[in-house]
């Protein structure tokens, strides 16, 4: 089966994303577990990310959180204008038939294997419709089909089709609703290299040709070469950011500086550091024994 592009459904603005402090704790049979301890993330309109890190980082409840499946504990989650935190469930229905879209992992968890590709395409569609009151004008299936590269297979069935190529009809599928964002949980896991990479490059397609706001999450590191921006996620925390392949930690709202992971593998636990500014330039200082040991790196002031 050949894959096709055709020109894309006509572009409309993405949706911004932007949480403050956001704290997510799991209630358990005698324990709580916070699964997200002071998130701040702000993504522009039509913007690109990828959540990056291992699994239990807290990836898979942000995203949830910015779909507005469920309510974090604390904190506040903006999806353009609309605060999930307060928004009334009618709102929050309205944002989930047209706004935002979920790609869940597996693309068994989000096709009817029984209906073709255009087939799905139509049902999620008749969805948003009633939501909207019948009003809504959302692109056709050959559209949303080409522009993710299956053009000329929306009836074929789904049994026919690649591991892969099932990724890219759940791709066209959750694009079905013309959403202003795209949540995508783990888009390539399971895949091979060839089809990971038609994957990454069709959801970059979206975010380029249509202006989708595009988060992801992923475990892959490999994903950060077809990301414009990659924010890594570490035991509930923003551990970090990449940009053009340069690597940067954030400061978050309570003035934590999560290290990278090589700084870690230099200062054990309990290690007595401090900053000095040089030139214009923050110099790191490792203490020993209250004896200041060298300089391990520098930052740029600016």
């Amino acid at each position: 089966m050949l894959l096709e592009t055709a020109a894309a459904p006509p572009a409309r603005r993405g949706l911004s994303v932007r949480t403050r402090g956001l704290v997510h704790v799991y209630r358990g049979e005698g324990r709580d577990v916070a699964a997200l301890a002071g998130v701040d993330l702000s993504v522009r309109a039509g913007e690109m990310v990828a959540l990056l890190g291992p699994s239990g980082a807290g990836k898979s409840t942000l995203l949830s959180l910015l779909a507005g499946l469920f309510r974090p504990t604390a904190g506040s989650v903006l999806v353009g204008d609309l605060d999930l935190t307060k928004a009334a469930q009618p709102e929050l229905d309205r944002l989930h038939a047209s706004g935002v879209s979920l790609m869940l992992q597996g693309a068994a968890r989000n096709l009817l294997p029984f209906l073709t590709a255009e087939e799905n395409i139509a049902f999620a569609q008749h969805a948003a419709r009633r939501a909207a009151g019948g009003d809504a004008h959302l692109p056709g299936a050959p559209e949303l089909l080409g522009t993710v590269g299956l053009a000329d297979v929306g009836r074929e069935p789904l049994s026919s089709f690649t591991p892969g190529q099932l990724q890219l009809v759940t791709l066209a599928v959750v694009l079905a609703t013309a959403p202003g964002l795209l949540l995508a949980d783990e888009p390539t896991s399971r895949l091979d290299h060839g089809a990971r990479e038609l994957v990454l490059a069709a959801l970059a397609r979206v975010n380029q040709q249509l202006g989708t706001t595009v988060v992801l999450v992923t475990h892959d590191a490999d994903v950060a070469r077809w990301v414009p921006r990659t924010v890594t996620i570490r035991d509930g925390r923003i551990g970090g950011e990449g940009r053009a392949g340069e690597e940067y930690a954030v400061v978050t709202a309570d003035g934590f500086l999560p290290l990278p992971g090589h700084a870690l593998e230099l200062l054990a636990p309990g290690t007595l550091v401090r900053f000095e500014l040089e030139d214009g330039v923050y110099h790191l200082r490792v203490e020993a024994d209250g004896e200041q040991t060298g300089k391990q790196d520098g930052v740029d002031e600016s």
